[in-house]
């Protein structure tokens, strides 16, 4: 009940923040400037600078949203334990990717595996562990019933990766 009064209190001084202030004063200034605004100042703009364009010195450097073009630095192959002997005598596959190549077929000759593969010119061929096909130096590791594996060795930016693929038999 004590509270009672100090919000009574509370309450009564900001009603009388309320109280009429002096609106015919405030009514007889807004009609003076009516009457008369007086002059309006606009500062002047300010001074535009005027743009130069800068130098570009790089226009006669390749763009960096261009492929590297080979030069003869770049286009020598990293060389390492990896790499591909390019003296190697390439085999007659090697000309075709590997996805125009179709396995045909698995035979055993005297215990030796062997593989038939067809090229994309209907020829078909008869390859052994050891032979190379496809254009990423492709070699063949083992010849199962159904499918061979073959270790193809390619260039992964400076270094020399192999990567294992594996060719079935059609169902």
């Amino acid at each position: 009940m004590k509270l009672l009064p100090a919000v009574l209190a509370a309450g009564l001084v900001l009603l009388s923040g309320c109280a009429d202030p002096d609106l015919a004063g405030l009514d007889r200034e807004l009609e003076a400037l009516k009457r008369n605004p007086g002059e309006l100042s606009v500062p002047p703009l300010p001074e535009v600078p005027r743009y130069r364009a800068p130098g570009y010195e790089q226009a006669g450097e390749r763009s960096p949203f261009q492929a590297r073009l080979a030069s003869d630095d770049s286009a020598a192959a990293p060389q390492g334990e990896r790499a591909p002997d390019p003296d190697r005598t390439r085999e007659p596959l090697e000309r075709f990717d590997l996805s125009e190549l179709q396995l045909v077929g698995t035979l055993t000759v005297n215990a030796q595996p062997s593989a038939l593969l067809r090229s994309p010119e209907g020829q078909v061929h008869r390859l052994r562990v050891g032979n190379y096909l496809g254009r990423d130096d492709g070699r063949i590791v083992s010849i199962t019933g159904a499918s061979i594996v073959l270790v193809e060795t390619v260039r992964d930016r400076n270094a020399w990766v192999e990567r294992t693929r594996e060719m079935t038999l059609p169902n």
